[in-house]
């Protein structure tokens, strides 16, 4: 039987033994004081997990100075619903705003001919979702291209594109070419991007930096390939998009992915990465208001009224507006630019320390987020031996390798040296491990490293969504 948690370290009913299990709406409310008790036993022992600084992603801030000050403006507005905008004027300055600064971050000015715009979404799934919902109706209105006139809208993406892609074309029927990218560089070659598309393609994808790796994809040659071939270019900046321009900015080579890329069209950036907000916020900006505006949705026949909505969204909470948009104007470029100065210091001396291990090898040529594998051992033997060291990498595949986004919690010189010491004897473990023939238990899950999947994948796939929704979200048995 399929194990999701061998170690234990996730309970399918947490905190069940330590506080009141409520099974119906309580009669008669419980204290507000015994509530913010428990509330608070709960977030300090998770908040102990990330605060270590083995933890790849996750916690892009770590600054709870920082989460304070967020967190008293969210409060300010938590009640407040964006798409009241006559009742509420607020929403409109924060985010109007917050899609301006990320229009200049990524040089709208360079834009010639057209209008730029954005939206604010619920996160770089929200992005990508809308962005590729944009691409299907303005090209079935520009182009003609719809399955109910016969042509079946196609979209050409790299196999290390974020999922969210696959999903969007799953939703919205569009046609998923994914296409291989180099095994010793990780980036697509922009020759098989060209090959795949066709007269219904309505977009191409590149990342900045994709997932996986931490690489970014030739966007100036995809852009070409999208000029000549009509097709928009998406790029997901969801990871990279708030950290890259200032490494570029601090002198790092990293090459230029925005709009000043001729052929960019749509670009998304996650603002509650290191952007530093609060989850659920992220921006996908357009060269075009018309692509954007592609996506709009009306019903005028409506007997409650003529609805229409710029995104899929309905409401949302102004409290996650105020936030970002306090986040950004607080740290402001020179904030940004510090924090990325640690940040890529910190991924280069990991990578140097993972580059002292003959056995290891750094996935492509990375900058603040890097993936690792061996052609010695299996690599999630490192990981098997890391984890109870508290370190919680995450799992790729084909090759089998482990990734770590490097964020300001790293940044601290104890969890350096860490690294460094448990590395090194997790090499030697995983050598160890290897010439014993002892298989490794890790495995690759996107947003952790889970054992086990050895085969008949999709059901074991399902079976943990199942677990999550249907036991995780349920309630222990009741006690006699």
């Amino acid at each position: 039987m399929f194990d999701r948690d061998p170690e234990g370290t996730m309970s399918d009913f947490p905190y069940a033994d330590r506080f009141p299990v409520h099974r119906t709406l309580p009669e008669q409310g419980r204290p507000r004081e015994d509530l913010l008790a428990e509330l608070t036993a709960m977030a300090a022992e998770e908040d102990a997990v990330w605060e270590s600084g083995k933890i790849s992603g996750t916690m892009y801030c770590g600054d709870h100075e920082h989460y304070a000050y967020l967190t008293e403006a969210f409060a300010k507005f938590a009640h407040v619903n964006a798409l009241q905008r006559d009742m509420c004027p607020s929403q409109t300055k924060f985010e109007g705003e917050i899609i301006a600064m990320v229009l200049d971050l990524m040089h709208a000015e360079a834009v010639t001919g057209t209008r730029p715009g954005g939206l604010v979404t619920s996160g770089g799934t929200g992005s990508i979702l809308h962005a590729i919902l944009a691409y299907r109706e303005y090209a079935a209105a520009t182009r003609g291209i719809s399955a109910a006139a016969g042509r079946l809208p196609n979209l050409v993406k790299p196999e290390t594109a974020h999922p969210a892609f696959d999903k969007a074309c799953h939703l919205f029927g569009i046609e998923n070419r994914t296409v291989p990218v180099d095994p010793a560089t990780t980036l697509v070659d922009p020759a098989v991007v060209a090959a795949a598309i066709d007269d219904n393609t309505i977009a191409i994808v590149g990342s900045a930096g994709n997932y996986p790796y931490g690489t970014i994809d030739p966007i100036a040659e995809l852009g070409r390939i999208a000029l000549d071939r009509g097709a928009g270019l998406h790029v997901d900046g969801c990871l990279g998009g708030f950290i890259l321009p200032f490494g570029e900015e601090l002198g790092y080579p990293v090459p230029a992915f925005d709009f000043r890329v001729p052929g960019v069209t749509s670009i998304s950036a996650d603002t509650h990465k290191y952007g530093y907000a609060f989850k659920g916020s992220s921006v996908v900006v357009f060269s075009d208001k018309a692509i954007r505006n592609a996506q709009y949705f009306h019903q005028v026949g409506w007997s409650g009224g003529k609805y229409m909505s710029p995104g899929m969204d309905g409401s949302r909470s102004g409290g996650l507006l105020a936030a970002t948009w306090a986040s950004m104007v607080h740290l402001g470029r020179d904030g940004y630019r510090a924090y990325a100065r640690d940040i890529f210091a910190t991924a280069e001396a990991m990578m140097a320390t993972v580059r002292s291990h003959p056995e290891l090898r750094i996935m492509g040529a990375p900058t603040f987020c890097f993936s690792f594998t061996s052609d010695a051992f299996d690599i999630y033997h490192v990981a098997d031996f890391m984890k109870p060291r508290g370190w919680r990498f995450n799992g790729q595949q084909y090759p089998n390798a482990i990734h770590l986004a490097v964020t300001r919690p790293q940044t601290k010189a104890c969890v350096l040296e860490a690294f460094s010491a448990d590395l090194a004897e997790a090499v030697a473990y995983a050598r160890e491990q290897q010439a014993a023939g002892r298989l490794a238990h890790s495995g690759a899950i996107y947003g952790g490293v889970i054992g086990g999947l050895t085969s008949e994948v999709e059901a074991v796939m399902t079976m943990i969504m199942d677990g999550m929704l249907d036991t995780q979200q349920s309630l222990p048995p009741a006690r006699a």
